[in-house]
This record gives C-alpha cells, sequence and structure tokens, in this order.
C-alpha cells in the first residue's frame, strides 16, 4: 500500500516523521510513503508518482478529471485544509475516491488572528512601525484618527465554526456583531447574541469592520467585488481569512485607493503562491498581509498532521464512522492487502 505526499514546496510540512508514525502506526509497518514537492510544470512527474497511490495527502494540488485518469489505485485524498476547491468533487466520486478535509484544526487560531487584525488595522501599528523604524519619526497625531474598537460594528460574513469563535471572542470588544450566512440556523445566531443580517447588504451597510470566513465555493467566488465595496458605506476596515479567490483584487485596489476601505488585512491572496515582487497590495500603511499563517500555532500544527492522516487510516480500513470528515458520498470499505 502506498502513501503519496505532495504539495507545493512552500505549503508542505517542513518534516514528515509525526504523519509517517501516525500512519505506519494505522497501516502497518510495510507501507510505502513517498513525499514529492509538487510544481504545476512537472504534473506529468507528479501522475507518474500518483499512479500508484492508494492515498493522496494534499492541501493545495489540483485533482481534476485528467489527474484521476492517472490514479487507477486511487481510494482516498485526505486534504490538511479545511477547504477542498483543489479537488472536482464530481470527479473524484465518479471514480470512487473519498474527500477527507480537516474539517476543523484551528478555529480558535484564526479566530484568535481575526481580533488581532482588527486591533492592529485600528490602531495603524504597520504605519507606527514604520514610522520609528524606517523615518525616525515620534509622532502619534501623524496617523487618521479612527474611532476606538469598542464603538465599532463588527460584521461577519460567514458564520461557521470560525465565525461564531471570532463573534464569540469580540463580545465585550465592539459595541455590536453583526453576521451573515444564509446557510446558518436562527439558533446559531440567537445563541450568541448576534444580529442577523438577511441580506449581505445589510451587513456592508452598516458594519465598521467586516471579516470574512467563507469557505469558498463556485458561487462565491470573487463574492467582494466592486459592487460590494460600493456598498459599505462606512468605509470599514476589511480583513480576509477565508480564501483568496474570494475577493476581486482589482476591485480591492481600487476600493483601497478611493477610501472606499480604510484598512486591509489578509491572510490570503487570489494565488497561493503570490508573485510578492509584484504584487500592488505591498508597500501600504493600511495593509497588513500575512503568508496564510493564521492557523499558526504549536496545537493546529499537530492537529494538521495528525487529522488528515487518521483520516487515511479509516478511509483505507473501512471505519466510515471514525472519518472525521468525508464530503462525497463513495464506499467506504477495508482496503487492506488489495495493492
Amino acid at each position: 500500500m502506498k502513501i503519496l505526499i505532495s504539495d507545493y514546496v512552500d505549503s508542505m510540512m517542513p518534516a514528515h516523521d509525526l504523519e509517517a508514525e501516525v500512519l505506519h502506526e494505522g497501516l502497518g509497518d510495510d507501507l510505502e510513503i513517498e513525499v514529492y514537492a509538487y510544481t504545476d510544470e512537472r504534473r506529468r512527474e507528479f501522475y507518474e508518482r500518483l499512479a500508484a497511490a492508494d492515498a493522496l495527502l494534499t492541501a493545495f494540488v489540483r485533482m481534476d478529471e485528467e489527474a484521476f485518469e492517472h490514479a487507477p489505485n486511487l481510494k482516498v485524498i485526505a486534504i490538511n485544509a479545511t477547504g477542498w476547491d483543489s479537488i472536482d468533487l464530481d470527479a473524484a466520486t465518479k471514480h470512487g475516491v473519498g474527500v477527507c478535509p480537516v474539517g476543523e484544526y484551528c478555529t480558535w487560531d484564526v479566530a484568535e488572528s481575526a481580533i488581532a487584525y482588527m486591533f492592529a488595522l485600528n490602531k495603524h501599528l504597520k504605519f507606527y512601525t514604520r514610522e520609528i523604524e524606517k523615518e525616525h519619526v515620534w509622532n502619534f497625531a501623524a496617523a487618521p484618527q479612527y474611532p476606538r474598537i469598542e464603538d465599532q460594528t463588527l460584521g461577519i460574513v460567514g458564520f461557521g465554526k470560525i465565525g461564531r469563535c471570532t463573534a464569540r471572542k469580540a463580545t465585550g470588544l465592539v459595541r455590536e456583531v453583526i453576521a451573515y450566512d444564509p446557510f446558518a440556523s436562527d439558533d446559531a445566531f440567537t445563541g450568541l447574541g448576534v444580529r442577523r443580517a438577511e441580506r449581505v447588504e445589510d451587513l456592508f451597510c452598516d458594519s465598521d469592520i467586516i471579516v470574512n470566513h467563507m469557505c469558498l465555493t463556485d458561487d462565491n467566488r470573487g463574492f467582494f467585488n466592486t459592487e460590494a465595496f460600493d456598498a459599505m458605506v462606512r468605509t470599514p476596515i476589511f480583513i480576509n481569512l477565508a480564501r483568496g479567490l474570494s475577493v476581486d483584487e482589482d476591485a480591492l485596489l481600487r476600493a483601497l485607493d478611493s477610501g472606499r476601505i480604510r484598512a486591509f488585512g489578509a491572510d490570503v491572496l487570489d494565488d497561493e503562491v503570490p508573485d510578492l515582487e509584484n504584487q500592488p497590495l505591498l508597500g501600504r500603511d493600511n495593509v497588513i498581509i500575512t503568508p496564510h499563517s493564521a492557523f499558526y500555532s504549536a496545537a493546529s500544527m499537530r492537529n494538521i498532521q495528525v487529522i488528515p492522516c487518521n483520516n487515511i487510516v479509516h478511509f483505507l480500513r473501512g471505519e466510515r464512522e471514525d472519518l472525521f470528515k468525508l464530503v462525497n458520498d463513495v464506499p467506504v470499505r477495508d482496503c487492506r492487502g488489495e495493492s
């Protein structure tokens, strides 16, 4: 039985000892584990390594119909991320391949980052740091006056686990929390004392700070576009801690340049491996960008390795009830000894 661990080099774990330990413990010492640093230019080489794999562990490698055709033995893809937009789910189901994202491993960490961004941008920390360290200027009045956080309304787009965790952390810090999510139950809002926005336009209109926590789907790519930014009448701080592709970056740049939004924070851009030398969002005092690190902590780093490997183990052992998350309907059976 073979497990292929493959991703863009910047998205891979620095070491794979823990992953190997979990996989061997669950599937035996005869297990073959191959680690392959993926690039788009070497996709054919990736196909060669994928051909004999029973399981693939990845976060961002694109798996489309052509890839599945090169993976006759593949039974499960374990994703060490919460989203699965890199996987053609219809093609996976057609080929009988289970898709198991992590589901949840860093809720606390990302919500914590949302609060950190909120305060850092509102208190001009990047601007003051540059003024002091590079310009050697000591002047509190050099930055514009923003309202206190406690006088502002926080709007959360996407009210799943992370959105609700952010709301809990923000309670008592801001004047009001409102949220938009057409798929969340009314109880999710009332239980946390959060006002439900029936239309996202209402949230855009009423929020001084907007945080995106939506999962990316085909329906919300470019969700934050020119129309969305034009509806943000309070010149809010906008923070994207979901997926880069949910934001139209050209529209975002126009909103920043025109003052439609007063600051921007992001842990993601529209390219998972961005060209930083030519990224027009950089070099701005009112923009803070981190390298997809909002999840990063000692606890989350262990979870992000152990959970997907356990998903592989349980899937290949036919233990459907023990899977952390399975997002497509495929048979789960004991596959040991089949390859």
